[in-house]
């Protein structure tokens, strides 16, 4: 049986029938809408591709007919509204079915998609309005989200585009896109077209947009089929929301490549029954998520749900607990198997379908990547060693997947490129048998919950408070959400360092920044460890903290 995904890519593979090698083509002007999505409305009108379903009891069924017609339609209405080819548009849709048929219209433009989370500030919103030029914003009237973008967008030319319930005169994304023609002409569009611009957080400044250009779904094939173990006529669900980068992974490029149909379960508060629910009702078959969602689904009676239909569980984001992953198996008899990648990045490192793993490891690297361990000086490491991630380009070309600059800082990117490696900045081990175990970052980054936060942002904040004098921001060790955000501080002359000021400080950094970054965990301090050029030293007070939980 072929499938559209044989046209741009091949496995290798050895005796034992492990893909070793990936080979991929693909013309100049590939543009996963048209190549795709319109491919599969011509082939296969009626193949399913999106079930959405809410935790308010709405489900809709979308064919790959309709997401190709309704693309088209809302690319028309955006067109009517100014938005062009290299247009930067932001989304902050959440998990609204909408998300998936607005990205197909902005790829059909062109345009270039800008997923949010809904959860930034307005102030974060405004600044990368600024960063990447946006054009427009494409917004759920859910929570406050639209009067944040109201307030980001105003005294600006950017538009300000609403689907779900009226607000105030802004355009109505669905009457729009259900009023506009159908027939749309094909826009011509290169592969190294910049297609998406996600913005992720680093040790100092804001958070910068990283690029991807129009090759980068081909990159998810091996993610959806030799990770999530994704067949032909599957439905997968991973838990995201559609502002993070894994919605790419898991909702959208390689399990469309591979002809399967994406659950969308939407829903504002998470409760463990209602995703369990949904994956019986639905007859979910693959399923990713990050470990918390596994350690709350181990609460519920998991022997009571109808779980036949799932074959395969795979998580990453942050580290599996061993003995969760045991737990899960025993009630369940399947195997959760860990992925390692990045925002800039597709899978680099997993544990296949079809193999169980290694405890506690991230898997071996995968075929689309060459991967080496190395220390500071840009020398490997030998097995057992700690060593920095890197991937190595073959042929000196930039290997598919990895993104393709920095917005407006070029300079940063050629530093993660220093020595003609890509630098992850993460660190890991690994054993004789080629198994990887990750250790953490190489830099400060803080992973909560799946969630990167830059300890910079939350450090500016706090420093705009008048009681803060000088600050540090690290992660802390916590059992359920892999790290919480600690914020250690040096109170100003006249403050008293009580319960009601860490109060007062953390329902601060709560109104100016996405509720994941405020400090969960407060200290106090008289003075803050520098380095030997008379910096703070985050490193310090981390090795402090673990010292301290391990005495």
């Amino acid at each position: 049986m072929s499938h559209i995904y044989d046209r741009y890519y091949k496995e290798i593979r050895d005796d034992a029938g492990r893909v070793t090698e990936i080979e991929t083509s693909f013309g100049d002007d590939f543009n996963f809408a048209y190549d795709v999505v319109d491919e599969y409305a011509k082939i296969s009108p009626d193949k399913t591709a999106l079930v959405y379903r809410s935790s308010d009891g709405k489900r809709r069924v979308f064919t790959f007919s309709e997401i190709g017609t309704l693309s088209d339609k809302a690319a028309n209405a955006l067109r009517k509204l100014g938005i062009g080819k290299g247009d930067p548009v932001m989304l902050l849709m959440k998990r609204r079915y909408q998300f998936w048929i607005s990205v197909i219209a902005l790829h059909k433009l062109g345009a270039v998609a800008i997923p949010t989370s809904h959860m930034v500030s307005a102030e974060d919103i405004r600044e990368r309005c600024e960063t990447a030029d946006v054009k427009a914003v494409i917004c759920v009237n859910s929570e406050n989200i639209c009067d944040k973008v109201s307030e980001a967008v105003s005294g600006t030319s950017r538009k300000m585009i609403v689907t779900g319930e009226k607000y105030k005169d802004a355009p109505d994304f669905d009457e729009l896109t259900e009023k506009a023609p159908s027939a749309f002409e094909r826009v011509k569009t290169s592969v190294a077209d910049d297609m998406l611009y996600y913005f992720t957080s680093g040790t100092s400044g804001s958070p910068k947009a990283v690029i991807h250009d129009f090759s980068y779904p081909i990159a998810h094939i091996y993610t959806a089929l030799e990770w999530h173990g994704v067949s032909e006529g599957d439905l997968h669900l991973t838990a995201s929301d559609s502002g993070w980068a894994k919605s790419a992974w898991g909702k959208l490029y390689g399990q469309w490549f591979a002809g399967a149909a994406v659950m969308v379960y939407d829903y504002e508060n998470f409760y463990a029954s209602d995703m369990l629910r949904v994956i019986e009702e639905e007859k979910v078959n693959t399923f990713c998520a990050p470990p918390t969602i596994y350690k709350y689904f181990l609460l519920e009676d998991l022997e009571s749900y109808d779980l036949k239909n799932l074959r395969c569980v795979t998580t990453a984001g942050e580290p599996m607990p061993a003995e969760v992953s045991k737990r899960f198996t025993e009630k369940t008899g399947l195997v959760i198997r860990e992925g390692f990648g990045q925002t800039e990045t597709a899978l680099q490192i997993c544990t296949p379908v079809g193999e169980k793993g290694t405890e506690g490891s991230i898997g071996k690297a995968g075929p689309l990547y060459k991967i080496e361990l190395t220390d500071d000086s840009g020398n490997p490491v030998r097995d057992g060693e700690e060593g920095e991630i890197v991937i190595v380009p073959e042929n000196g070309k930039r290997p598919l997947g990895i993104f393709k600059g920095y917005l407006g800082d070029p300079a940063l990117y050629s530093e993660i490129w220093e020595g003609g490696v890509y630098h992850t900045r993460d660190k890991a081990y690994r054993d004789s048998e080629g198994n990887f175990f990750f250790l953490g970052r190489n830099d400060d980054v803080i992973k909560s919950s799946g969630y990167r936060i830059g300890p910079s942002e939350v450090e500016d904040i706090l420093m705009r408070h008048p009681a803060v004098f000088a600050c540090a921001v690290t992660g802390y060790p916590s059992p359920k959400r892999g790290e919480i955000v600690k914020a250690s501080i040096i109170l100003r002359s006249g403050y008293t360092p009580d319960a009601s000021l860490k109060t007062e400080i953390q329902d601060f950094v709560k109104q100016r920044a996405a509720i994941y970054k405020y400090p969960r965990m407060i200290v106090f301090t008289d003075s803050l460890p520098m380095t030997s050029n008379g910096k703070i030293s985050r490193a310090a007070i981390r090795r402090a903290d673990l010292a301290a939980l391990h005495s």
